[in-house]
């Protein structure tokens, strides 16, 4: 068998195993994603609207103005999240007092349910009983912060942050960990140090799981509602309702089963694209198939 062919032998497995399952449910989307279907009905009182229901999806202004909100939503905490988790993995790799236990500080929000993470942070934020509010009291400021379009949209962003940069930085720690000694200690004879070290070292030689990283979180993002469901659904207006909260409702509050499908696989287009263009941009692969 050629070399390159090997590491594609032993994904096909899992990739077929994986597959097999979403068949099924993908194939169900699509096809209910061509009728008109109302919660209750039956099979036989579906109405078949065809690509329809996509171009009013692609057409309504509440389904951009959404798309739009999740799109900056998805750049914003991403963004913070690799700094925060790639500056907290550098620092817990060096030799510090107490690293273990940061550790596993750093790790606790990630383990929390996201509806659980919703109500807390939802408590925090509360302008009457909330404790930050309570530290901003003592300097005359009473913000609302669910309440304003702009603090809200600030407010979710801060939870997600806080939940997942602790999954970023695991990552990266993991990535630093697995990284040859020799190529570290030749780069210090050489003279790097510090900084030099890491951004001409240490970074580009982390860029695949950097790459793996932040497609999982942009993909986790993209899709993100049981958090923003609690703290806002959505409001106040249209301020922080993401894409999978409006498909959430246009299913359950509005009912409407098969233009819920067709918003839901539109999303997954978008997910896909976006997977295979980081994928092609940082091929795993690539190295080995050389």
């Amino acid at each position: 068998m050629r070399p390159r062919l090997v590491p594609y032998v032993y994904a096909a497995p899992a990739a077929l195993l994986m597959l097999g399952g979403l068949a099924v449910p993908l194939m169900s989307a699509a096809d209910i994603s061509l009728h008109e279907w109302r919660l209750g009905d039956t099979r036989g009182q579906a109405v078949w609207r065809g690509l329809s229901l996509y171009a009013e999806a692609l057409s309504d202004p509440a389904v951009l103005a959404s798309m739009g909100t999740t799109i900056v939503y998805a750049i914003v905490v991403v963004s913070i999240e690799l700094l925060l988790g790639v500056a907290l993995a550098l620092l817990l790799e060096s030799k510090i007092r107490g690293a273990a236990a940061l550790r596993t500080l750093f790790i606790l929000p990630m383990m929390i349910a996201p509806i659980c993470v919703g109500l807390i942070w939802r408590y925090l934020f509360d302008t009457s009983y909330g404790p930050i509010n309570a530290v901003f009291g003592a300097f005359g400021l009473q913000p609302t912060w669910l309440a304003d379009p702009s603090l809200a949209f600030l407010a979710i962003c801060v939870t997600d942050i806080w939940q997942w940069t602790p999954f970023v930085m695991l990552m990266v720690l993991a990535g630093l960990q697995g990284l040859d000694g020799s190529v570290m200690e030749a780069a210090q004879m050489d003279g790097a140090r510090s900084w030099r070290l890491v951004w001409n070292v240490k970074l580009p030689m982390l860029r695949p799981i950097l790459m793996i990283t932040l497609l999982m979180r942009l993909i986790d993002a993209l899709r993100g509602l049981e958090v923003i469901y609690v703290m806002t659904y959505g409001g106040p207006g249209l301020s922080t309702e993401l894409f999978s909260l409006h498909i959430t409702k246009a299913a359950f509050v509005s009912q409407r089963l098969g233009y819920a499908a067709a918003m839901s696989v539109l999303l997954l287009l978008v997910m896909v694209g976006l997977s295979a263009s980081l994928l092609l941009l940082s091929n795993p692969m690539r190295r080995v198939a050389k």
